[in-house]
């Protein structure tokens, strides 16, 4: 499975943005999907995670309320809308997916990674 991140940029702080991932590959559309993100000199973090469906999610709890991750199967694609962005969202984002079907949080569950998208939020 190949994935590909797009649609990072710089906004100011309280601007949106909704990043796109686009699987490609045997099978992505049965994989559970998530969102981590990396600011300099941290550690990857989780940010949201979706099962094949879409209907079960999770998130970390310092996007709760203003991420929303959602799919597309037939477009094989996996979205993150980020609102009410903060200067902490500053991070380079980047989409994984795991052939297991739990909602995993943590950063080694996830088999498949894109490359990632760098979001900038100005205060």
């Amino acid at each position: 499975v190949q994935l590909q991140a797009s649609g990072g940029g710089l906004v100011q702080a309280g601007g949106s943005l909704r990043l796109s991932c686009a699987a490609s590959g045997r099978g992505p559309n049965n994989y559970v999907m998530a969102w981590f993100r990396q600011a300099p000199g941290q550690e990857r973090e989780f940010v949201a995670v979706i099962n094949w469906t879409g209907v079960r999610k999770d998130y970390a709890d310092s996007v709760k309320g203003r991420f929303t991750t959602s799919r597309s199967n037939d477009r094989n694609t996996v979205y993150l809308q980020m609102n009410d962005l903060k200067p902490e969202d500053t991070a380079i984002y980047y989409c994984a997916a795991t052939r297991g079907k739990f909602l995993a949080t943590t950063a080694s569950a996830f088999e498949f990674w894109g490359q990632g998208t760098l979001v900038t939020v100005s205060s």
